[in-house]
């Protein structure tokens, strides 16, 4: 990758950097749903990488990466602050949550530019191999939180279909190559061309590539119909005694509705995340009237239950009759939401975060598993933010037919933060060649191909039901097959090369 030289660099007052990094940070957020402006997102990665090379030293390089981390998360996770509007005596927490979250995420990328500033030779590309490699440690230190992931910013476009056959971390690699032979062709004293054609072809082949990887729509006559639930219950009312009973039965006449648009009765309803309101042991009535309602459709439903003194966010099938299947407890835990991490320690300040139920929160499932559903095939149910995480996806047992999603999106408010779990829902199915029925409390509710298309959805804030045909699987994937390997791989040699480089260049 071309490297301009110290002299080559343009000279960029220190007041300046740090205000321009952030403005790079909040253009890259903008990558994100629901703006979508992928271009301008393309052109603050960069402006953040120009920035890099006008930080000859590595206090300033930590400094500049730390700054468009802040712009970035703190722009992107903006919806962070809305689950702590739902309780009054959490709201002082609000600002800190944001803040904290914005920074302490920020700081990965903070060591990403100071690895690269020390590099012997090379810093772009070191930049660019080290962003990479903090973008996989993102997704799997303190169990992870790899939420808007570099990639994502093509999520709109045809390059997201090269999550494929790289996953979303090779597709960040590939993102940021291409950013950092745009920013080669930008020092002082005018373009360099040999940079800028690269950064040019670069572009043309992610969305070519992109393009021939797009699989066409997909003929869907005589697939099962399922029907996809959304009560539109505001989190602030969805567990008010008096509101409890008026949910439910709306999501019992949802239930029971007559098909839409000439389609057959469903052979599976799916309700979101934690919608019975009551324990699952406590919910035999309940599940009864579900099952009524249903008819002879198989239901999932969102519900919680007791066990051993323990809490558990679980999923529950029951088929035709009303008997229950199958229950999976959710694995993949919200720290400071579904549980408190050192929870003795916070205790003694009060602060229980947003877990306080059951002295710190839900216990964790055993891990991923799959859904059988009889003539529908195989699920892989996913709750809420395990739909995040690339690596829960891809490591279960064998090929489901299908991805399951339920999710109670009431938490993330209606600015972003519902659009960009869809978003990253979205991505899932892409990766894997899977189709995705994906049921949210609040929205968006929406069954998506193995391509990461919408066939069909409701919108955010509105109550109601969608019947819609289960697609069938695409190809096997690459990614499916071989997940993150190929990067780690790839890092770990990084990290060799880089320590054999400074060893030789002190001697």
């Amino acid at each position: 990758m071309p490297n301009p030289s110290v002299a080559e660099r343009a000279p960029l007052p220190r007041w300046a950097r740090f205000p321009l990094a952030i403005g790079a940070g909040v253009l890259m957020g903008l990558g994100l749903a629901p703006y979508d402006l992928w271009y301008l997102a393309f052109t603050g990665y960069v402006v953040a990488i120009w920035l890099f090379q006008a930080a000859p030293r590595g206090v300033f390089a930590v400094g500049t990466g730390w700054a468009v981390g802040l712009g970035y998360f703190g722009f992107s996770l903006g919806w962070i602050i809305e689950p702590f509007f739902v309780d009054p005596s959490t709201i002082w927490m609000a600002p800190f949550a944001l803040v904290g979250m914005a920074g302490g995420l920020a700081l990965f990328w903070a060591l990403a530019f100071w690895i690269a500033a020390h590099a012997p030779r090379r810093p772009l590309l070191a930049l660019v191999l080290a962003w990479t490699g903090a973008e996989l440690a993102r997704a799997y230190v303190f169990t992870g939180f790899p939420w808007g992931m570099v990639s994502y910013m093509w999520s709109s476009v045809a390059p997201i279909q090269l999550a494929s056959l790289l996953g979303p971390h090779g597709l960040n690699l590939a993102t940021l190559a291409t950013a950092a032979m745009f920013a080669a062709a930008i020092p002082r004293g005018g373009l360099r061309l040999l940079p800028a054609v690269l950064g040019v072809t670069s572009l043309l082949v992610l969305f070519g590539v992109g393009l021939i990887l797009t699989p066409p729509y997909q003929d869907l006559s005589g697939r099962p119909v399922v029907r996809l639930i959304q009560p539109n219950a505001p989190q602030h009312e969805k567990w008010d005694p008096l509101k409890i009973p008026m949910f439910f039965d709306r999501q019992l006449r949802l239930t029971a509705g007559p098909p839409k648009d000439d389609f057959t009765e469903p052979q599976l309803v799916v309700w979101p995340e934690t919608s019975v309101p009551h324990l699952l042991h406590r919910a035999g009535d309940a599940l009864g009237l579900i099952t009524h309602a249903a008819g002879s459709a198989q239901v999932v439903v969102g519900i919680q239950r007791a066990q051993d003194g323990n809490y558990y966010n679980s999923l529950a099938l029951m088929d035709g009759t009303g008997a229950l299947r199958q229950v999976y407890d959710k694995h993949h835990l919200v720290p400071f939401g579904e549980y408190m991490p050192a929870e003795a320690v916070f205790r003694r300040w009060n602060i229980l975060g947003l877990a306080s139920r059951a002295e710190g929160g839900y216990s964790a499932g055993p891990g991923p598993e799959l859904l059988d559903l009889g003539p529908l095939g195989k699920a892989l149910p996913l709750i809420c933010y395990e739909a995040v995480f690339p690596q829960d996806v891809y490591r279960t047992p064998e090929r489901p037919d299908f991805l399951l999603q339920i999710t109670n999106d009431a938490w993330f408010g209606e600015w972003s933060g519902p659009y960009q779990h869809l978003e990253q829902a979205r991505v899932r199915a892409i990766e894997q060649g899977l189709p995705m029925l994906r049921a949210a409390n609040t929205g968006v509710s929406a069954v998506i191909d193995g391509a990461g298309r919408v066939l069909t959805e409701l919108p955010l804030g509105r109550a109601g039901y969608v019947d819609a045909y289960l697609p069938p699987p695409l190809r096997l994937t690459l990614y499916s097959q071989f997940g993150d390997f190929p990067v780690l791989l790839l890092m770990f040699l990084s990290v060799l090369g880089f320590i054999r480089a400074v060893r030789v260049n002190s001697d």
